[in-house]
């Protein structure tokens, strides 16, 4: 059966796609960044035709980043967990979807995870670049409801529970009973603005310009969410911005605490809004279930416990939290009957 129609789950996000296949588990993992070199032949009415080249996608586009001539663009065709560039997007899908078919002649079901917050437009604009790429059906899910199957959590019971998938371009906050989003929010601060508030203090601190992929380098090895008894640090290499050579500086955990400050109390905001907003009953069903994080920028120390500070309820990390949605798409896929509530739209 499977042969005749390969199904797979994508976690399109922002930083990276994620390709699940039921019987296999996650067949491919690459960030969602493409390599575009920029023809120079201008069509009439002044539109590019044909000159616009895609040189790479995925991995190999991610090595260009900030290291491309003036005439190769290396850069993320999604943008805070939706579409910004829909050609482009279209041509990542169609290349991740052939890379996990093989040889496969079958069209594939595909099932896509969209941010909660996302209109009915940009819903449309997901399942059209799905079914171009070549879908046979394309459905969409809301991130907070796969993050949610993929943790493992029993969505379909009476209960309130709060999930918070933190991602490369939206923090979504989610309160789930019953299949359904009881009270939700998406917030356009997350993992890369993380990384821009990195490189905007270290500009400001010491006078050194660095890329966004130091940035996200430093967040990783030596930052937290709240200040560590023992500071962790790293030497970080950049331009100096007065003589405008090459300099390194050593940067500590808590100057990366400070730097990440705004971005954070942002996100824990989000969290606090949807408790706000949560009926007494599945409050009170949070207390004792806990806030359960996902999503790669769930990762950064000490994530639970800013959490906890900031909104009185115990947080704890999802196993495996960055695969938590491609999970989940994987469960939805072979479920499809029992989460068809959950499910948005279908083509």
């Amino acid at each position: 059966m499977s042969l005749f129609s390969p199904k797979f789950g994508i976690d399109l996000g922002t930083t990276n796609v994620l390709v699940f296949v039921p019987s296999k588990g996650v067949v491919i993992n690459e960030p969602s960044v493409v390599a575009v070199g920029k023809g120079r032949e201008r069509q009439k009415k002044g539109k590019m035709r044909g000159g616009n080249k895609i040189l790479a996608i995925g991995i190999e586009a991610k090595k260009m980043i900030g290291r491309t001539p003036d005439d190769i663009v290396a850069y993320r065709p999604m943008k805070d967990g939706v579409i910004a560039d829909y050609r482009v997007t279209e041509a990542m899908l169609r290349y991740f979807m052939r890379k996990a078919l093989g040889r496969n002649p079958f069209k594939p079901t595909v099932l896509i995870s969209v941010p909660a917050g996302v209109t009915s437009t940009e819903k449309r604009a997901v399942i059209e670049a799905a079914m171009k790429a070549g879908a046979k059906n394309a459905y969409v899910v809301k991130e907070p409801i796969l993050a949610a199957i993929g943790a493992g959590i029993p969505i379909h019971e009476p209960m309130g529970r709060m999930i918070v998938d933190i991602g490369g371009g939206t923090i979504d906050v989610a309160v789930i009973s019953l299949g359904g989003i009881v009270a939700s929010t998406s917030v356009k601060c997350a993992g890369d603005r993380l990384d821009h508030a990195i490189v905007d203090y270290v500009k400001k601190q010491f006078n050194l310009a660095i890329g966004d992929k130091t940035a996200e380098q430093i967040k990783i090895e030596v930052g937290a969410a709240v200040p560590l008894g023992e500071e962790l640090s790293l030497s970080v290499k950049g331009r100096d911005l007065v003589s405008g050579l090459p300099r390194t500086v050593e940067l500590s955990t808590n100057d990366v605490v400070q730097a990440m400050a705004r971005e954070l109390r942002e996100m824990t905001q989000a969290i606090r809004k949807v408790l706000q907003e949560t009926p007494p009953e599945l409050a009170a069903d949070i207390i004792d279930n806990g806030i359960i994080l996902t999503g790669g920028s769930s990762q950064l120390r000490q994530m639970p416990e800013l959490v906890y500070r900031r909104t009185g309820v115990i947080a704890k990390l999802a196993n495996d939290p960055y695969y938590c949605v491609a999970r989940g798409t994987g469960i939805a896929l072979k479920h499809l009957d029992t989460y068809q509530k959950s499910i948005i739209a279908k083509k």
